[in-house]
């Protein structure tokens, strides 16, 4: 029993005269998020309501405003519990702005059947008057217009001095619609001037006055526009217009024969032989002349020449 107890007693003095050698400490995780920020910041607000520490409650939920990240849901947890301190303390403005900062997020939300009356009729006469005003603060989202479209042909040529009737069809589902102008000029060049453009449902008439009508080409393009005066379509453009083509008129029914060649006269016989060939050569019926003198009469359109 002796020879035991100094056999324990032995090894304690040993253990405590045995160097210690510190353990390493673990290196602390930066990743893990302190245990202030443990703690959901919604959690912690209703625990303070529930505490009746209304305005710290109130500190709290506007923190968790701040959060960039909230999601529906985490906007209307907080908003309503702004809400039910609010109306706790007695401040009406404050609680009607944060239940329709609730309806924004949620439009159809209702406070739970066993929410205290104070709290369900406050939510109830403020719904009415948001819906009343429009539900202000939701975007509402307008529905993407139907295209509109003119659609129409150009013609390929037009005579000078004469009027161009235009005519073009447009789809408009909408009935967006309210005018059509038609703009057009003389050649590549210059200003554009107005025409007048009858709408008619789904058909356009227009026309180009034939004082305008003019050699080489005439441009044009059309502008529907809306009744804020808004184009909404156009079939060509100032830049690229629509193209007629309007060729000069001819100036005779006649053609004219050229007499010098070479700096000296045409003599008589080339000129019957040309004419003869061409088949406008005429000659006179009557009795050949006397020797060394010789009459031709040629007729070239309108115009006589006697050699």
């Amino acid at each position: 029993m002796k020879r035991a107890l100094a056999t324990g007693l032995s090894l304690v003095a040993l253990s405590l005269t045995a160097p210690c050698y510190a353990q390493p400490k673990k290196p602390a995780d930066k990743t893990q998020p302190a245990p202030a920020q443990q703690q959901d910041l919604i959690q912690k607000a209703q625990q303070q309501f529930d505490d009746q520490q209304y305005e710290e409650s109130i500190q709290t939920l506007t923190a968790a405003l701040l959060r960039p990240n909230n999601t529906q849901a985490q906007k209307v947890d907080i908003n309503r519990l702004l809400a039910l301190n609010y109306i706790t303390l007695g401040h009406p403005v404050e609680a009607d702005a944060a239940v329709r900062a609730l309806l924004v997020a949620q439009p159809d939300y209702q406070l739970p059947p066993g929410e205290s009356p104070r709290f369900r009729d406050f939510f109830a006469k403020t719904r009415e008057k948001w819906e009343a005003e429009g539900r202000p603060g939701i975007v509402k989202e307008k529905p993407q217009a139907k295209p509109v479209v003119l659609r129409h042909s150009a013609p390929e040529r037009a005579e000078a001095g004469q009027s161009i009737e235009l005519v073009a069809k447009l789809e408009d589902p909408d009935a967006r619609a309210v005018n059509v102008k038609l703009h057009f000029r003389v050649g590549g060049s210059g200003d554009f001037e107005d025409a007048p453009a009858d709408l008619d449902h789904d058909s356009v008439h227009a026309q180009i006055p034939g004082a305008s009508v003019k050699p080489p080409t005439i441009d044009y393009y059309f502008e529907v526009l809306d009744g804020a005066g808004g184009v909404i379509a156009t079939r060509g453009d100032a830049q690229s217009p629509l193209r007629i083509a309007v060729p000069e008129k001819s100036s005779g029914s006649g053609w004219t024969l050229p007499l010098a060649i070479g700096g000296g006269v045409l003599g008589a016989a080339a000129i019957v032989g040309v004419l003869a060939l061409a088949g406008v050569f005429k000659s006179d019926s009557s009795p050949a002349p006397s020797r060394g003198t010789s009459n031709v009469s040629v007729s070239i359109g309108n115009a006589g020449l006697r050699f």
